[in-house]
């Protein structure tokens, strides 16, 4: 099923419709939403109607915003609807569509009928119904992460108000300025940015011009090359060329020297690459903490790459650098978590760091703060987990494991190095039965996982 617009509808239909935005503009809100939701049963992908029906809802449901009247409005509409609406969106997502709309009709934010709303309309195939149920639902709830960047993700992917999701997700980088998936939302979203500028949004619907879309097209396809995580040599050799040559004419596009200086990372034109980062470090945006991490990763990414270049017999040489690069990490992580105490995810970074160089009490400290992060708290258990079995605390250990085993409910690789460690240390502990049996878990399903396979037939070869 297609989005349609008016032109493609039924005669009979576009009556209705024109009906329903009459009693709308004559704030007659009940009569409206009723026509609209007629008009949507019949053609779920109207999105003129939809968009008409969801600012009917909201000035209907602001005209009974106070007191019991309200009240009763929400809990009539929302329990029992809400709970057939689930029911119904697997066998047949239309018709949960249009029992959610029902409850929009009493109360325009309810979050869990445009839930229904928006998984409806991806089953449909209708993302600009997901992408307007999706905005009231941010607004709703500004500082869900993984709402905000589902939004701005479908925004990037097939159009919407792209300057809404880029303020929710600035608000959200400014109070985790290093969260890897919040830059890279921000990313896909200046992608839909120039796509808009240079005129495809405005070439559907009629206004704008084949000329217009012409003028940025090699624009809009280096774009879309540069979003790619790693780019080939030859794309990113003729980007650099096409940057430089940019940058003589436009030497205070910052964005523009940010890009060059993530093409000469990748190309290990590591002085390059820094001289530009601190070309924009000079200018008023010096301040961006994302540029400090973008800085911080180049340097590392230096280390690395000195690294590589060493014969593995050059031990002493391999080791210095090796802590230089480690003392490095170590210094500028502290310097983030102190600017930004609250950020969960440096915690947990920072607290890798101290399990790496040996500081076991020191970063238990930072896993046990950094559980609270949800995106980080199974690696945090797990990581803790090692910090109790390298000071002998096996109890604790084994507790620790079993908790995320509980809270892990997928059995990829994560899962398997959980419950590896948790039979490790039941071997540390003189439990060879409760070791053995976590071992079986992972050989059943995948015997060369390290030496599980080695570890089983040890077992049974001893009985």
């Amino acid at each position: 099923m297609a989005e349609k617009n008016l032109n493609e509808l039924a005669p009979d239909l576009r009556r209705l419709y024109s009906k329903a935005v009459e009693a709308a503009q004559r704030e007659n809100f009940d009569y409206a939403t009723t026509l609209f939701c007629q008009v949507l049963q019949k053609e779920p992908g109207l999105f003129e109607a939809r968009k008409a029906l969801r600012a009917a809802q909201t000035a209907r449901s602001a005209g009974a915003s106070t007191g019991f009247f309200k009240k009763m409005m929400s809990n009539a509409g929302s329990s029992p609807q809400i709970t057939k609406a689930k029911i119904t969106l697997n066998k047949n997502p239309a018709e949960a569509m249009a029992i959610a709309e029902e409850v929009l009709n009493s109360d325009a934010n309810n979050p869990f009928a445009h839930r229904i709303i928006v998984d409806a309309a991806h089953a449909l195939d209708l993302p600009k119904t997901a992408v307007l149920s999706l905005e009231t639902v941010v607004r709703l709830a500004p500082k869900d992460k993984a709402l905000v960047i589902e939004f701005a993700n479908a925004v990037a992917e097939t159009g919407g108000n792209a300057a809404v999701a880029e303020k929710f997700l600035d608000d959200l980088i400014r109070s985790s300025p290093y969260d890897p998936d919040l830059v890279q939302a921000q990313k896909n979203l200046s992608a839909h940015k120039i796509l808009d500028e240079g005129g495809y949004n405005a070439l559907a619907d009629g206004s704008g011009s084949f000329r217009d879309v012409l003028r940025n097209k090699e624009e809009a396809v280096s774009l879309e090359q540069e979003k790619r995580s790693q780019k080939t040599d030859d794309v990113a050799a003729r980007l650099i060329e096409e940057y430089e040559t940019r940058l003589i004419t436009e030497p205070a596009n910052l964005k523009l020297v940010r890009s060059l200086a993530e093409l000469y990372t990748q190309k290990n034109n590591f002085p390059r690459a820094l001289a530009l980062y601190d070309r924009i470090k000079q200018s008023e945006l010096g301040s961006d903490a994302t540029l400090d991490r973008a800085i911080a990763d180049t340097i590392v990414r230096q280390f690395d790459f000195q690294l590589a270049q060493l014969p593995p017999d050059a031990t002493e040489q391999i080791a210095a650098i090796t802590a230089e690069k480690l003392n490095f990490q170590m210094g500028e992580t502290q310097k983030r978590v102190a600017k930004y105490p609250t950020d969960l995810a440096l915690k947990f970074e920072l607290g890798q760091l101290l399990f790496q160089t040996g500081k076991i009490a020191e970063a238990i400290a930072e896993f046990q703060k950094a559980q609270a992060n949800p995106h980080k708290r199974i690696a945090a258990m797990s990581l803790l987990a090692q910090c109790f079995a390298k000071r002998g605390m096996n109890d604790s250990a084994v507790r620790t494991l079993q908790n995320a085993i509980k809270e892990k409910p997928a059995f990829d690789e994560e899962k398997k190095d959980l419950i590896y460690n948790l039979g490790c240390v039941f071997e540390k502990l003189g439990k060879p039965a409760e070791a053995i049996e976590q071992f079986l878990i992972i050989y059943e399903s995948d015997v060369t996982y390290r030496d599980v396979g080695a570890k089983v037939d040890a077992h049974y070869a001893g009985q």
